[in-house]
């Protein structure tokens, strides 16, 4: 559930702004499913850690496609795994082999390098609760003291929910809302799924800049409406935000961090300082450098690597 992507765009620091500003997601497809992908977005590739957001869910959810990932690679990066609906097994080159549902978090670094792969559980062949999976895909900008470290992986469930009077919010990582999740991350960082009913004020961290990604329903940050699809960007200095959804009811994600200090860029899977090392990790994956990038145990077939646009064809 990973990517790719196709810029090598660097990082833009800071929302120098006090407004909350908000810009359009574009579609995508990946293991065949319907994406909306709203970071890196315009002028934005950062918002805290954060680098990488996919909303995901079926083209077509009356005769959905089973979503299939095959083994792919990644560096410098941690994927978070979110879902609202249905079941995936994620199967990696650690040797680790899970199946996530909703409510429950995967944390996979990538460090120097690992390869991972998502395959759909449908119901029939366990215990599934829905036909189809919907989710978010999401990625942590690795800091330099552990980029090039080694991989790790780890599932979490019972994540804390904070009652938030018209509704609820569950931690996914940091603190909110005096509830703090026990998912640990290199960077000082937030994530929360957030199901109201009515308008809710939430304190924040003001050294943070933030982002909401609306799910289902149109949502009112303060006085901006942010539209599915949309991500709206919050500069760093708040330490109240209130929250409405249009209808009355409906969901959002809400991620956020202090502010990452150092460039990047980012192609296909990878996220680095340079070309040079995305050079290097592509010629690593096309290789088969099993000591960068160690066998997946899965039955769906391996993707190749495209050719980075700056390299040269023998």
């Amino acid at each position: 559930m990973s990517g790719p992507i196709d810029d090598q765009g660097e990082v833009v620091r800071g929302l120098h702004t006090l407004a909350i500003e908000v810009r359009e997601g574009r579609p995508a497809e990946v293991g065949g499913m319907g994406i909306r992908r709203v970071l890196p977005t315009k002028g934005r590739r950062t918002v805290g850690p954060w680098c990488f957001v996919d909303l995901m869910s079926p083209a077509d959810v009356a005769n959905p496609d089973p979503m299939e990932v095959g083994p792919h690679p990644h560096i410098g990066l941690s994927t978070v795994t979110w879902l609202f609906e249905g079941e995936a097994l994620h199967t990696d080159s650690l040797g680790s082999e899970q199946v996530i549902r909703p409510g429950e978090l995967n944390l996979m670094t990538a460090g120097h390098g690992i390869a991972h792969a998502e395959l759909e559980v449908r119901p029939g062949s366990t215990d599934a609760r829905a036909d189809y999976v919907k989710g978010a895909q999401m990625w942590l900008a690795q800091p330099d003291a552990t980029r090039h470290g080694p991989s790790q992986f780890s599932h979490h469930q019972d994540l804390p929910i904070v009652d938030l009077g018209y509704g609820e919010a569950q931690i996914l990582i940091g603190e909110l809302a005096g509830a703090l999740s026990k998912v640990e991350t290199d960077w000082p960082t937030v994530g929360a799924d957030f199901q109201i009913t009515g308008s809710v004020d939430t304190a924040v961290d003001p050294g943070f800049e933030h982002a909401v990604a609306p799910i289902d329903r149109r949502v009112k940050v303060n006085d901006v409406i942010i539209e599915p699809g949309e991500l709206g960007l919050i500069p760093t200095g708040y330490d109240s935000l209130r929250f409405e959804v249009d209808g009355g009811s409906g969901r959002f994600m809400m991620i956020g961090g202090v502010p990452f200090p150092t460039r990047i860029q980012m192609w296909w899977n990878f996220v680095a300082r340079n070309r040079e090392e995305l050079t290097q990790a592509w010629h690593d994956w096309d290789d088969r450098n099993e000591d960068r990038f160690a066998p997946v145990a899965s039955r769906l077939e391996r993707i190749d690597a495209p050719r980075p646009v700056w390299v040269k064809e023998d």
